[in-house]
């Protein structure tokens, strides 16, 4: 019966998240909404981590297969794709050096603080 206790647990979170994003129109998406909603229950000990323990190990083993829907809409994709490089490629890269130097301005913020 454990099992059965942690999936529903984590799925019923998932779902809530869902249903609350859906309602609230919220441009977080509603997977990420219901890990945020059990990590709050988590730490308010509302869920012990002991029921969804075992099931969270057993999805993060198993998630490659997860990613293989996505795999498959890209190879569907790919004239687009193609035809669309320079601005993807550009906006990764945008990304990534406002990431990098966010993080570093960051980081030095904080080192400074401590200094």
């Amino acid at each position: 019966m454990t099992p059965y206790r942690g999936l529903a647990i984590i799925f019923g979170f998932y779902a809530a998240g869902e249903l609350l994003s859906s309602a609230l129109d919220l441009p977080i998406p509603g997977s990420v909404l219901g890990m945020l909603l059990l990590l709050g229950a988590l730490l308010s000990g509302g869920v012990k981590l002991e029921w969804v323990d075992r099931e969270g190990e057993l999805l993060v083993k198993n998630m490659s297969v997860m990613f293989v829907p996505p795999g498959v809409g890209i190879v569907t994709y790919l004239a687009l794709l193609k035809s669309e490089a320079l601005p993807i490629f550009g906006a990764l890269i945008l990304s990534f050096l406002v990431t990098l130097i966010t993080t570093a301005k960051v980081v030095e913020t904080i080192r400074r603080g401590r200094g």
